[in-house]
This record gives C-alpha cells, sequence and structure tokens, in this order.
C-alpha cells in the first residue's frame, strides 16, 4: 500500500487507449498522475484509471505484462478504480456476449453489455444528466460503447443515456464506471469525483 500523498498520485492503466487524455484529465483535476506499465508502478499509486480502448486486446494486455494478479490484489483490497468505456467493461463483475478468453476484475456487481451502441460507425456524442453532480448535463462521447443491462443493489446509477434509457454510468462503492469517455471532453466533474475518492481513501 503506497503513502497517501496530496495530490493523490493516481494512474493511467497505460496499455492501450486514451492514456495521455486521462493523465491531462487528472493532472487538472488536482491529482499527481502516472502511467502504470508494471506491477511495481501499480504498488506506487492509490487510484487507478482503466482507460477505454479494445477490451478484448485490453485483457490480453494485461496478461502479458503480468498485471493480472497484482490489479485483482489491489482492487479487491479497496483500491479506488474508474474505468472508462472498456475500462467499465474491465470492472464489471459479468459480461453479455463475453469473448470466448475475455474475463473481468469484478468490481462492480454489474452486467455490461460490449458494442451495446453499434460500431465505430454509430459512435456520436449526446447529453447526460449526472445524478448527484452539479451542474449542466455532461456532454458524453460514445465510441463502440457499451451499456449496463443489469445492475446489483449496491450500485449508485449516476446517468443513464436519453434516447436508450440504458445505464452509462455507476459508482458502487470506490470503484467508478462510465460507458463514455469523459477525458475526451473538457468537462472535468468525473475525474475531480474520481479525485476526491481517492482523498476520501486515505
Amino acid at each position: 500500500m503506497p503513502a497517501r500523498s496530496d495530490p493523490p498520485a493516481i494512474g493511467v492503466l497505460a496499455l492501450q487507449g486514451d492514456v495521455a487524455e486521462h493523465l491531462r484529465a487528472l493532472r487538472q483535476a488536482g491529482a499527481s498522475p502516472a502511467p502504470v506499465r508494471r506491477p511495481e508502478e501499480l504498488e506506487a499509486v492509490e487510484g487507478l484509471v482503466i482507460p477505454g480502448g479494445e477490451s478484448t486486446t485490453m485483457w490480453k494486455l494485461v496478461a502479458g505484462f503480468d498485471l493480472l494478479d497484482p490489479l485483482r490484489k489491489r482492487i479487491s483490497g479497496g483500491m479506488p478504480a474508474f474505468g472508462s468505456c472498456a475500462g467499465m467493461i474491465m470492472l464489471a463483475d459479468r459480461l453479455v456476449e463475453r469473448a470466448s478468453d475475455q474475463a473481468t476484475l469484478g468490481s462492480i456487481d454489474m452486467t455490461v453489455r460490449r458494442n451495446a451502441f453499434g460500431r465505430q460507425a454509430q459512435s456520436f456524442e449526446g447529453d447526460v444528466t449526472l445524478h448527484g453532480l452539479a451542474g449542466l448535463p455532461f456532454r458524453a462521447v460514445f465510441i463502440r460503447a457499451p451499456w449496463v443491462e443489469e445492475a446489483g443493489p449496491g450500485v449508485e446509477i449516476l446517468a443513464t443515456e436519453s434516447r436508450t434509457g440504458r445505464i452509462v454510468a455507476v459508482r458502487q462503492g470506490v470503484a467508478l464506471a462510465t460507458a463514455f469517455h469523459p477525458e475526451l471532453t473538457p468537462d472535468l466533474r468525473i475525474h475531480k469525483l474520481f479525485v476526491d475518492m481517492v482523498r476520501d481513501q486515505s
């Protein structure tokens, strides 16, 4: 367990996806961010962001970089984690139509459907209302996005997509997940929420 720091040390899993964008957003939200590719780098952070990307490829890379067991240990031990898009898939307890060799880190009691909003050509932007966060609706970027088909009783629903009513942002304890990409917008509310979650663990 790393020593607590202020600003909090938050890692971004840097194997694939929007790593630089999350690092920038975390820095602007008041954290001290760092890329994480190795187990010793994971041990040095107080929280972790799992970015968007391709979830089956990301899973293979996590295993190939010997991060699977360390990730499960830290997350099950109470390290705050935030997953966006593919990161939401990685944090789910259950997947609909999972790839044959794909598993999850299983920290949120939810069932997630991969590519639920369609393939790359069906990517879109839309406003979502963030429950519990002040301000205007969040302009969300959905790229081959998943959605939450079912959330357990201990899961707080933070946002639904207006056209479909599907769940697209959730929180359970120190785990946070969005189906969209907040790192691709100038709106820092979700990253600030996660930074506060990490601070509250100290």
